[in-house]
C-alpha cells in the first residue's frame, strides 16, 4: 500500500512539473499553484487552529464575542446591531467567501470574467432577464430607508474588513484553481444575492409553453391536460374559507374585462430551463391542541439544489434588540429561516406566476421604436460589456421597454426577427427583502410577522410562523400582479402594442391566502395551490402546483396525536410515495402481462407487493422511477420539440389522463407514422424499457445474489437498491468532484416528503419545539466552505440518515455548557 501511495504521488509529480508555468484555460499556472508558501497547500486546515483569540479590526464600534460550538456555529454576541451585522458579514466571509463571489457574478452575469467565452451565453441570459437591473433598482429602494441601509452597509464593511485581512496565500482554493482574487462587498452584491435567489424560485410561470401549445392543439386539449383546479386538491388555506377582502382601489378582483389579448396561433421559442414538476419544499406547525407539550410545534425543510460549500449557513445573532438563530445566505444579512424566544418561522415556495411576457413589435429594423396603443414608443438601448477571461470584451446590446427588458430577440435566444418577447416581473419591483427577514428576526407574536411580510415583494414564500404565546399561521407574500379572469391573464404570451394587457395593480397584501389558528389544528404548505377556486382574485393554476406531499402531509397531520419533536422528525424523513400508491395500480391494470417473459413478470410481482416507501434499499422504486418516466416521453413526445418547447401534463392529471381516457390521438407515437399506437402500446413499450435502462446503466450484479434471495437465478437481473440507483450528489459550486459529496446513501424522490433526487433535497431541516424553547436542526453540508476543513461536509451523513442536532441556542454569552470550540475577542 505504501508503495502505491508513492508510486502515484511520483506520477503525479512527474506529470505536473511538465506543466509548471504553464496555463491550462482558465487554470492558474500551476507553479503558483503548487507554491507551498501560497499555494494551494496553504489551505490545508490546521487541527490546533481552533483556539481562543483576539483580534483587533478596525470599523467596530465595541467589543464583540464569537463562539463557535463543536460544529464550528458561530454565535455572535455584540453590544449593537450595526456591530452584530458587521461580525456577521466577517466570520461568513471567512468561511464563505468563495461562494458569496461565485454565486453574484453568476446573478450579475459576470461568470466569464472568471470561467472564460464558454459561459458567454449564461451570461447574457443573466442580464438580459434584469437580475443587475432588478438589484439595482433595489438597492436605491433600500437606500431610502436609512436604518435597513445602515445595517445592509455594516455588513458589508464586515466582510471588506475580512478581505483586507487576506494575502494571497490566505484566498479559498478555489480563487487560486480559477486565478482570480476576491473584489469588495457592496450592498449591490447583496442585491443581487437575494435576486439571485428570486430568479431559483420564480421559474414556475409557462406562458411560452402554453402558447405553443394552443398554436398547436387548441382550447380543449388544453383545458383538459392543464387544469387551473383538480378535483383532489388540497389546498394551503383549507377548502371552503370564507374570504374577506381589502381592495381600496376600486378595481375588480379578478378583473373580468374580457378585453385582454392573447396571442395563441403563433410559436414562440424560450432557452430558459424549467422544470415539469416542482421538486419541492414543506413547512408546517402544529397547534398546541396536538402537541404533548401543549405548546406550537414548527418545522421547515427548503428542497433546492445540493450543493458545497452548502446554500446556507447556520449562525446565532444577538443584540440588544434580538436573539435570533438559524439558516443564513452568505453574503446577505439577517436569518432567512429560523427562530428568536419568541416566534418561529419557515419558507416554501408559492409557485406563483410572477412573470408575464409580451411580444413587441419595433418600427424598422433599427429597433429604436416599438408600438404602443397606436403610437412609436422610443425604445431605451443599453450596451452591455461583458469582460471574457482570455479574449477581448463581448458586447450585446439589449433594449428596455415599458415591459422590461427584451429578452428573445434576432441576437439572442431566436433568429426570427419579428419574434421579440419582453420579460415583465415583480423581481424588478422596488423592494426591501431584508426589512421583512430584520422585522422577523425581532419579533415577538403574530401581529410582528405580519408587520414584517408586508415588505415582501418576489419571489412568492409560504411563510409559516409559530409563537410561544401559541398562535401558528400561514401566509403566502409577494406582489401579486392583478389578472383578467376572463381572457386567463398571464397564461400565454401578451399583445404587447396594447394596454390591454397591462398589468391592473396588484392583490392588497392583506388579502394574499393567509391561514391563522385554523380548527384542524395545523397549517402546511408543500407547494400546493394557495386557494381553492373561490378564492376572490384570479391567478393561473396551470397545474404547476404539488399535488402529492401536500395530501401525505396534510393526512399524517390530521391523524397525529400527541405529537411531539421525535413524531416530526419521523415525519420530516417520510419516503412514502403517494404518486406511485396511486399509479402503479393503474398502470399494472393497463399491462398485457401475456407478452411479458418470467423476469419481467417478478419485477411486476415485486411492484404488486411494493408498501410504496422510497426507502434507501428498496428495489421497486427502481421499476416504477424508470417506467414512470418512460412512460410520460412515450406519452407526451409531442412535447419534445426543442424549437417548440412545451410543458408537460402534471404527474397527477397524468395519472387520471391513463385511467380515464382509452383513445386520446395522445397516445399515438409521433415517430412512427406507419403505425398508431394505443394505450395499452405505450404502457407495454414503457414497461420493457425497464431491464433495458438497468442494463445500460450497468446495473446488474449476475454473479451476487440479490438481498440473499435464492428465488434469484445467476441468469436474472439483480439491480442494486433505490439509493445506488437515484445515487444522490451534492457538488460543489464549481462541479468539482473532488470537493463534492458523491453517492450519498438516502431514500425518496420528487412527490415524497423526503423529496431528495439525484440533484436536489432539502437544504434545511428545522423543527422548532416552543414549549420545551429547543429546536433541531441539519443541512447536507458544513460551516466551512474550504475543502480540506473536517467542517466541509461533516453534517452530510447524519443528513442522509434522517439525524439531527440539537441547535445550541445560547441564552447568555458562555452559555454553551462545554460544547465550545473556541471564542474569538473582536475589538475595534
Amino acid at each position: 500500500m505504501k508503495y502505491l501511495k508513492f508510486t502515484t504521488s511520483l506520477l503525479v509529480t512527474l506529470a505536473l512539473i511538465a506543466l509548471l508555468n504553464s496555463k491550462l484555460g482558465p487554470a492558474p499556472p500551476f507553479a503558483r499553484f503548487l507554491n507551498p508558501f501560497q499555494g494551494f497547500w496553504q489551505n490545508a486546515e490546521n487541527s490546533g487552529a481552533w483556539k481562543d483569540d483576539e483580534a483587533k479590526v478596525p470599523g467596530l464600534k465595541d467589543e464583540v464575542k464569537v463562539y463557535f460550538d463543536e460544529r464550528l456555529v458561530p454565535h455572535v454576541f455584540a453590544r449593537n446591531d450595526q456591530d452584530m451585522y458587521f461580525m456577521q458579514g466577517y466570520i461568513t466571509a471567512k468561511y464563505r467567501l468563495w461562494q458569496m463571489e461565485i454565486q453574484t457574478a453568476n446573478a450579475a452575469g459576470r461568470i466569464s470574467e472568471i470561467i472564460g467565452e464558454r459561459t458567454i451565453d449564461v451570461d447574457r441570459m443573466q442580464r438580459r432577464i434584469g437580475m443587475g437591473y432588478g438589484a439595482e433598482t433595489a438597492q436605491t429602494y433600500i437606500a431610502k430607508d436609512p436604518e435597513s441601509k445602515k445595517l445592509i452597509d455594516a455588513y458589508c464593511d464586515g466582510v471588506n474588513a475580512y478581505i483586507k485581512t487576506l494575502k494571497p496565500k490566505d484566498y479559498p482554493i478555489e480563487y487560486k484553481l480559477l486565478d482570480y482574487q476576491p473584489e469588495p462587498w457592496t450592498a449591490l452584491k447583496v442585491a443581487l444575492l437575494l435576486k439571485n435567489m428570486a430568479n431559483m424560485l420564480s421559474v414556475f410561470e409557462y406562458d411560452i409553453e402554453n402558447t405553443n401549445f394552443v398554436a398547436k392543439y387548441g382550447q380543449q386539449d388544453f383545458k383538459a391536460l392543464y387544469p387551473d383546479f383538480i378535483d383532489a386538491e388540497d389546498p394551503i388555506v383549507p377548502k371552503g374559507t370564507v374570504w374577506q377582502t381589502h381592495n381600496t382601489n376600486n378595481q375588480e378582483m379578478a378583473v373580468n374585462t374580457g378585453n385582454a389579448s392573447k396571442l395563441t396561433a403563433e410559436t414562440f421559442p424560450c432557452i430558459i430551463s424549467k422544470p415539469d414538476e416542482i421538486t419541492g419544499s414543506n413547512n408546517w406547525a402544529v397547534s398546541g391542541s396536538k402537541t404533548k407539550s401543549g405548546k406550537p410545534i414548527l418545522c421547515n425543510d427548503p428542497h433546492l439544489r445540493l450543493s458545497l460549500p452548502s446554500i446556507w449557513y447556520e449562525m446565532q445573532l444577538v443584540s440588544p434588540n434580538m436573539n435570533v438563530y438559524g439558516a443564513t445566505l452568505p453574503g446577505s444579512p439577517a436569518v432567512i429561516i429560523g427562530f428568536n424566544d419568541s416566534i418561529s418561522w419557515g419558507v416554501t415556495n408559492g409557485g406563483r406566476d410572477v412573470r408575464d411576457w409580451y411580444k413587441v413589435k419595433f418600427k424598422d429594423a433599427s429597433r429604436s421604436e416599438y408600438e404602443y396603443n397606436g403610437q412609436w414608443l422610443k425604445a431605451e438601448k443599453k450596451v452591455e460589456v461583458y469582460k471574457v477571461k482570455g479574449k477581448a470584451d463581448f458586447l450585446d446590446t439589449v433594449i428596455y421597454t415599458r415591459y422590461g427588458i427584451v429578452v428573445f430577440d434576432q441576437n439572442f435566444g431566436t433568429a426570427d426577427s419579428k419574434k421579440n418577447l419582453a420579460m415583465r416581473w415583480t423581481a424588478h419591483l422596488p423592494s426591501n427583502e431584508f426589512k421583512t427577514f430584520y422585522q422577523l428576526n425581532c419579533g415577538k407574536n403574530y401581529d410582528d410577522y405580519i408587520n414584517a411580510l408586508k415588505n415582501y415583494t418576489c419571489p412568492a414564500q409560504n411563510f409559516v410562523f409559530a409563537s410561544r404565546s401559541g398562535d401558528i399561521a400561514i401566509k403566502e407574500q409577494g406582489r401579486f400582479p392583478l389578472r383578467d379572469k376572463a381572457t386567463e391573464q398571464g397564461k400565454y404570451v401578451s399583445d404587447g402594442t396594447t394596454d390591454k394587457d397591462e398589468w391592473k395593480g396588484f392583490i392588497p397584501s392583506e388579502d394574499n391566502p393567509t391561514s391563522k389558528n385554523p380548527e384542524r389544528g395545523f397549517v402546511s404548505s408543500a407547494n400546493q395551490h394557495p386557494t381553492d377556486s373561490t378564492y376572490p382574485y384570479y391567478y393561473p393554476g396551470l397545474g404547476v402546483y404539488e399535488n402529492y406531499r401536500n395530501r401525505r402531509i396534510n393526512k399524517i397531520l390530521t391523524e397525529g396525536k400527541e405529537i411531539d419533536v421525535d413524531f416530526m422528525k419521523k415525519m420530516q424523513t417520510d419516503n412514502y410515495n403517494l404518486l406511485a400508491a396511486e399509479a402503479v395500480p393503474v398502470l399494472i391494470s393497463l399491462l398485457n402481462k401475456s407478452s411479458l417473459t418470467d423476469s419481467e413478470k417478478k419485477i411486476v410481482e415485486t411492484l404488486s407487493k411494493w408498501d410504496y416507501f422510497n426507502n434507501p434499499h428498496e428495489v421497486a422504486p427502481i421499476y416504477f422511477d424508470i417506467w414512470w418516466n418512460e412512460l410520460r416521453k412515450l406519452l407526451w413526445d409531442e412535447m419534445a420539440d426543442k424549437n417548440v418547447p412545451m410543458k408537460q401534463p402534471n404527474f397527477y392529471v397524468t395519472v387520471q389522463f391513463l385511467k380515464n381516457d382509452s383513445t386520446s390521438k395522445f397516445y399515438d407515437i409521433v415517430a412512427t407514422a406507419d403505425k398508431k399506437e394505443t394505450r395499452g402500446d405505450i404502457v407495454l413499450m414503457a414497461f420493457k424499457r425497464i431491464e433495458d435502462t438497468l442494463r445500460k446503466k450497468d446495473f446488474t450484479e449476475v454473479n451476487e445474489p440479490y438481498d440473499n434471495d435464492e428465488n434469484y437465478t445467476k441468469d436474472d437481473l439483480k439491480p442494486h437498491d433505490w439509493a445506488g440507483y437515484k445515487d444522490t450528489k451534492i457538488s460543489h459550486l464549481a462541479m468539482l468532484d473532488p470537493f463534492s459529496s458523491l453517492h450519498v446513501n438516502n431514500g425518496g424522490n420528487i412527490g415524497i416528503i423526503n423529496a431528495t433526487n439525484t440533484t436536489n433535497g432539502p437544504s434545511w431541516r428545522m423543527i422548532v419545539d416552543e414549549g420545551a424553547m429547543k429546536a433541531y436542526v441539519v443541512y447536507p453540508g458544513g460551516e466551512s466552505g474550504n475543502p480540506g476543513s473536517a467542517y466541509y461536509d461533516n453534517m452530510v451523513k447524519s443528513w442522509a440518515d434522517g439525524q439531527y442536532f440539537e441547535a445550541n441556542f445560547m441564552k447568555e454569552a458562555n452559555d454553551l455548557a462545554g460544547k465550545k470550540l473556541f471564542v474569538s475577542t473582536f475589538r475595534p
